[in-house]
């Protein structure tokens, strides 16, 4: 069997959906391998069509058993024969029948590399002589422990030990798919249930007894009905808003009381959500509904209020967001592309690219603005690439002080300089037999350009001080925000060295073309920062979203990191925003300037360093003003032959 193929298929499964469409993408994937006849997935279900079944009276369990799910095959003898059905004479296996029922009962694979069709175990040999088949593959189907089913594979050539592995490895991911496809659609029902038992709720409330009060047009009580008094139970004589600073939650009772002066101030409907503690002491959530009736003139004569429980409803909602959670957790386990986060066409393209290149010893290029994640597609790469088991180092050549580049990267012996007390081990040589990742390639000087280039070309270099040559195991990826052509153009950068790390270029997407991905990047960040401070945050601001959504953001995803980080920290409630003056409206000014536009570039570094005082990095630095990372910042300010410290003491 073809294991590109086996990969490729497996990669198909993970990214469906329904359980149908996964099962069927399974055997239908690989009944095309090459010499394949048939393959079938049952899967362990509840006992039914028992009078039936071509072996229901030697089934002692009735309660399950084996159901055929899918089917793919061609016959040799007749293109009409429909293998894909599901209804022929196996379409149920008792647990304890031999054979495929072995594995669905004890777990365990069955191989038969070869074998001739009147071999004692081919339950129609006169099918398998005419059809062929030589040999037969079965594996169950396990997720944590658990077996799902069975995966059986026919074939007309015989299987050998590294097929039978292969397969395995396939079954387990397919568990993982149909597994996660279960849950996805269990999760698509609970929300049409759940949406059901709302629409349910809200007909029973307009007959069932609510609680129920009238105030008068200056919001004093005059009258409150049965179920609100058995609730509360005896309470003394109180305004309302005495009332409620006596029953409302403390975390609720001034966001509850400051709705309430709104609605009133602008004599329109309100709706609320606190907790309101009942006469034993207990704390349940009400939905709180006040509105206004008005007499023939308009004019505001009286509030009518209702308190609709909804703890229930609320319970369930945080239950089921703790079950998207786990889901989305045991997902990112088995994911490709861990911390990669969007779903949008762009994103798509370029991890379309990582599986393509991953598995392969090509010299990748990374190329993108500041902030769009390079590092992590390099990881990714890695990740998925046969050396995934070595080590994954990251240098970054804007950070490395010119003069010890070389050093930091080959390593040096003792002596080599001033300074060097004792042998150094370089970054290439921690990276034996796994990946370096040289990130801001661009920054690279000309003459450890070089040395790079010869590491590429003739796979050895040397530590600095030294005349022996060290052989070098390592594939090499590197990424820049750079116009590495451009460099070439002005004699920064070496066209050969170009042309060898651009075996194979990944352009990442900014952010600003990938906007359909910014809500999922917003709610995957307040996930991760809010629960490290230990805050709900339950809901977005629409305005703050929208806006987030029309920014141009110059920094990208680390901009947006910065944003959230930064909001959840100062967040006070459980609905999240974001301050405007971060997310300005001129951002396409801080937009990458193009050659043309030098000296405007220039002038925008300036005025940055003059208002921050010539502070480059932190959260007042210039370098969040204008989007960038401190490094690159540095780089340009260097580059552009600025002098900082003149704004030190502006």
């Amino acid at each position: 069997m073809q294991t590109k193929q086996l990969l490729s298929l497996a990669a198909t499964v993970a990214g469906e959906r329904r359980t149908g469409d996964v099962l069927e993408a399974i055997v239908g994937g690989i009944a095309k391998q090459h010499g394949i006849a048939l393959a079938r997935i049952w899967l362990i279900s509840s006992g039914d069509l028992c009078d039936s079944c071509f072996a229901g009276t030697e089934c002692d369990d009735r309660l399950q058993c084996l159901q055929l799910v899918a089917s793919a095959g061609a016959s040799l003898q007749s293109v009409d024969q429909d293998w894909s059905s599901v209804d022929g004479l196996y379409r149920r296996i008792p647990l304890n029948h031999p054979g495929i029922g072995a594995i669905g009962r004890t777990g365990e694979s069955i191989l038969i590399k070869d074998f001739v069709p009147e071999n004692d175990w081919v339950a129609q040999p006169d099918w398998a002589r005419r059809e062929g088949i030589r040999a037969f593959a079965g594996h169950p189907l396990i997720f944590h422990g658990k077996t799902l089913g069975a995966l059986a594979i026919f074939s007309r050539e015989p299987l050998d030990d590294e097929d039978f592995a292969w397969l395995r490895i396939f079954a387990d991911q397919g568990a993982v798919a149909i597994t996660n496809a279960q849950k996805s659609e269990d999760l698509v029902r609970a929300e049409r249930a759940s949406r059901e038992q709302a629409g349910q709720l809200q007909q029973v409330i307009d007959v069932a007894p609510v609680h129920m009060f009238i105030w008068e047009a200056d919001a004093s009580v005059s009258y409150g009905n049965r179920a609100a008094l058995n609730y509360f139970g005896p309470m003394p004589p109180t305004s309302p808003m005495e009332f409620l600073e006596i029953v409302t939650h403390p975390e609720d009772v001034a966001r509850l009381k400051k709705g309430i002066a709104r609605g009133i101030a602008a004599g329109k409907t309100v709706e609320i959500e606190a907790r309101m503690r009942k006469h034993d002491g207990q704390y349940r959530w009400f939905l709180y509904q006040l509105s206004p009736l008005l007499d023939a003139e308009t004019r505001i004569v009286r509030w009518c209020g209702v308190r609709i429980d909804i703890h229930d409803q609320k319970e369930a909602q945080e239950r089921t967001l703790r079950e998207n959670l786990a889901l989305r957790e045991e997902i990112d386990k088995v994911s490709m592309f861990e911390e990669i986060v969007g779903t949008s066409e762009p994103l798509q393209a370029v991890l379309f690219r990582v599986t393509k290149v991953a598995r392969t010893e090509s010299t990748v290029l990374i190329t993108g603005e500041t902030g769009t994640g390079k590092e992590l597609i390099a990881r990714a790469i890695h990740k998925k690439s046969y050396r995934a088991a070595g080590a994954f180092i990251s240098a970054n050549c804007a950070t490395i002080p010119r003069d010890l580049i070389a050093s930091e990267l080959f390593g040096h012996e003792k002596g080599a300089f001033t300074g060097a007390l004792q042998r150094r081990v370089g970054q290439f040589e921690l990276a034996e037999g796994g990946t370096i990742f040289l990130d801001e390639i661009g920054e690279l000087p000309l003459e450890t350009q070089i040395a790079l280039l010869r590491v590429l070309q003739e796979r050895e270099f040397q530590r600095v001080g030294s005349n022996n040559s060290i052989r070098a195991n390592v594939r090499v990826i590197a990424a820049t925000n750079r116009d590495l052509p451009g460099a070439i153009a002005t004699g920064t950068f070496r066209s050969d060295l170009f042309y060898r790390i651009n075996v194979f270029p990944i352009q990442i997407p900014p952010l600003r073309e990938r906007k359909e991905d910014v809500r999922v990047l917003v709610e995957y960040f307040i996930d991760r920062y809010s629960s490290k401070v230990g805050k709900k945050i339950r809901r977005i601001e629409k305005k703050s979203l929208a806006r987030m959504q029309a920014y141009h953001w110059p920094g990208n995803i680390r901009e947006l990191q910065n944003v959230i980080e930064r909001s959840v920290i100062l967040c006070e409630t459980e609905n999240f925003s974001v301050d405007e003056s971060w997310l300005p409206q001129d951002a396409a000014a801080c937009r990458p300037l193009s050659d043309e536009l030098i000296e405007q570039e220039k002038e925008m570094i300036r005025a940055a360093l003059k208002r921050t005082h010539g502070r480059v990095s932190g959260l007042s630095g210039a370098a969040v003003q204008l989007g960038m990372h401190p490094s690159t910042l540095d780089s340009k300010i260097k580059i552009l032959k600025i002098d900082k410290r003149r704004f030190q003491t502006a």
